[in-house]
């Protein structure tokens, strides 16, 4: 899967500073300010999160936390590719302050992969940086001028180090660094933490934050039971996936994958009832396979390819 961001902060100028500082958050204010800004949304309590993990809720959930000189917004739909098209009265909402938008997506299987970041900063309700690219649009928006963190990315000191797949020649990275880099170190210079790589003595704990949870609809939209009976179908339509061995001499062999069954006798897969792993004989499968393949001592490995 890959780390996935869509983060709002709105806080003094210092961001990472005010999250520091951060108390806890107070219901009754994040309620409201979930009702400024969502309006005409239906909006309903849920479990709630922290930092470190609520930065990419589930579809039609929101995490958000407010509090005396922060607030802070977990939801997808801010994942959008120009972060100056952000609604009016989420901007409107930062007059006074510092506000930013973190967003990332990544995603990698064989022959598909989704690098895609997007920051912007404004100061007071005024637009000062937005960044949006990936390898496969490039630059899809670039406002104002790079911040501190970002020249050594432009000045071609972060190159992307890409490992190709096996038989695969390599090519050329479409852009003169990896986003997934440049983002981390951007989640960490405007926000205080990161969600993959080393931390810092000096980084926000992300994980002590606490969020609130909220379902939050369009009352005329479909409801979560429709919802749920349109991915059921969704997931039943797809074609199953494709699983492939490294052989000893590195060339890739398909074999017996993975299945889905109804069977409630195994834990949810990402977190939708119904959709079980037959674990054991999955893995009575690898290991036979295998056996077959590898020579004694050397562990087969697996690649999934959809």
């Amino acid at each position: 899967m890959g780390t996935k961001t869509g983060l709002l902060v709105y806080a003094g100028s210092d961001v990472p500073e005010s999250l520091r500082r951060a108390g806890a958050a107070d219901p009754d204010r994040t309620a409201a300010m979930m009702r400024r800004l969502y309006p005409g949304r239906k909006i309903e309590e849920c479990e709630g999160s922290n930092l470190g993990d609520g930065v990419y809720p589930p579809k039609g959930t929101v995490y958000a936390a407010s509090r005396p000189g922060v607030e802070v917004i977990g939801d997808r739909e801010v994942m959008i590719d120009a972060p100056s098209q952000l609604p009016e009265h989420l901007v409107a909402a930062s007059a006074g302050r510092r506000f930013v938008l973190h967003a990332m997506h990544a995603m990698h299987a064989m022959h598909s992969v989704v690098d895609w970041l997007a920051f912007a900063v404004w100061e007071d309700g005024r637009l000062v940086r937005s960044l949006s690219l990936s390898p496969d649009s490039g630059i899809i928006e670039n406002i104002g001028e790079p911040l501190p963190f970002e020249l050594p990315y432009w000045a071609g000191d972060r190159p992307a180090d890409i490992v190709p797949w096996p038989g695969e020649e390599e090519e050329p990275y479409p852009l003169p660094f990896h986003p997934l880099d440049l983002g981390e170190d951007a989640l960490r210079t405007l926000c205080g933490f990161i969600q993959e790589g080393r931390p810092e003595p000096d980084d926000v704990d992300a994980g002590a934050i606490e969020l609130h949870g909220f379902h939050v609809r369009d009352p005329h939209g479909p409801g979560p039971a429709e919802q749920e009976t349109e991915l059921r179908g969704t997931v039943e339509a797809m074609d199953p996936p494709r699983f492939y061995t490294l052989s000893p001499d590195g060339s890739l062999t398909e074999r017996d994958g993975l299945w889905l069954t109804a069977s409630s006798s195994r834990s949810d897969v990402d977190g939708r009832p119904g959709l079980r792993l037959r674990e054991d004989e999955v893995q009575a499968k690898e290991r036979s396979r295998a056996d077959e393949q590898c020579p004694e001592g050397l562990p087969g490995r697996g690649h999934e390819v959809r």
